[in-house]
């Protein structure tokens, strides 16, 4: 398949323009990404159509609270990712450049009437970072609009600003990780930047209908000082408002950081506090069980709307997008009625 965002340079090579690496290919290299590349002068999508499965989870997983509650999600990824992470927690798709992994085919439309037959609201591109396989991404996208099925991103916005357009312009919702507050983790940890990633959400912010969370999975040691939450959250009020929810997620030791520890829960709980005194009405935590951490409450009034058990919704009491209690408007897309989809995961055969 074709790929769209490049143009040749001087010497001869082609110049992928769909993230900040900016990768210069001679034929038959491969971008950072490993699944962009030149191909008798011009860029293909080497994983266009495939995937490395599909499942169907509950929309929480994604982390979104605050994006049709307790519905259902049908997921799916690809390969190859265009950051470095050493601390990716789904390393075994994201690092691969093995194309046998991608075992499932499946065009646009075949995706969308799968959702649509299973009962999700949406669809997610998600375990690895959809912006690599933007074009199949937005293809899916439009298919899914035509049946009625939402979209969601989950991923680094670690992109250039015409393929931002483009690829937001078919999204509904979008999970970003904001993986630091700093230059230098974001530098030595996943080899990208932390600019562009803060242009992502104000672009999302201020240019687009697109609803979004932000995640921040806190290592020890590395990115859970209280004063780079502080400084994240000031900035995340400043720049984006203070209905923007922000999780706060456990790490786990794999991939290249297996010698660190796992994030206590009371480093998350830490977090929450320290956002929520910044000013952010919607904090969560993630990965660790933590009722009050889970909980969405009226910023107004404080009392319980929509209280969740790791990936399930216990209780819901928004009533068009307000609090049955005082009427505040809650910042989200909410339904009158939750799904019920419940914590599970649906593993699920698509196409060929």
């Amino acid at each position: 398949m074709s790929a769209r965002y490049w143009h040749f340079i001087e010497d001869g090579r082609i110049q992928c323009d769909l993230c900040p690496r900016d990768c210069k290919l001679r034929e038959g290299q491969r971008g950072a990404c490993f699944v962009r590349q030149r191909l008798e002068d011009r860029m293909v999508l080497t994983t266009y159509g495939r995937s490395s499965g599909f499942c169907i989870d509950p929309i929480e997983k994604k982390p979104l609270n605050h994006f049709l509650p307790g519905s259902s999600v049908l997921s799916f990824g690809t390969a190859g990712c265009n950051l470095a992470c050493k601390f990716c927690q789904n390393w075994d798709i994201s690092k691969s450049a093995d194309m046998d992994r991608l075992m499932h085919s499946a065009s646009p439309e075949a995706i969308a009437d799968a959702a649509k037959n299973h009962g999700c609201e949406s669809v997610a591109f998600t375990y690895n970072d959809p912006v690599i396989f933007a074009e199949y991404a937005m293809d899916v996208a439009e298919a899914c609009h035509r049946q009625g099925v939402k979209t969601v991103a989950v991923t680094a916005g670690y992109m250039h600003d015409a393929a931002r357009r483009d690829f937001y312009s078919v999204m509904d919702a979008a999970n970003v990780d904001l993986k630091a507050f700093t230059d230098e983790f974001y530098f030595k940890l996943t080899g990208a930047r932390l600019q562009p990633i803060l242009d992502t959400l104000v672009y999302l912010g201020h240019e687009t209908n697109v609803w979004f969370e932000i995640t921040t999975l806190l290592i020890p040691g590395m990115n859970d000082s209280d004063k780079e939450i502080a400084s994240m959250s000031a900035w995340i009020l400043d720049n984006l408002g203070d209905h923007i929810p922000i999780h706060f997620t456990a790490f786990h030791p794999d991939y290249k950081l297996k010698g660190i520890p796992g994030t206590p829960a009371p480093t998350l709980r830490n977090a929450r506090k320290i956002a929520q005194a910044a000013g952010l009405k919607y904090v969560y935590t993630g990965n660790v069980h933590d009722a009050a951490g889970g909980t969405t409450n009226c910023p107004q009034c404080d009392s319980s709307l929509v209280v969740r058990d790791w990936h399930e919704v216990l209780e819901y009491r928004v009533s068009n997008g307000h609090c049955p209690d005082c009427g505040a408007g809650i910042a989200g897309r909410f339904g009158d009625e939750p799904g019920n989809f419940g914590r599970k995961r649906i593993p699920v055969r698509i196409g060929a």
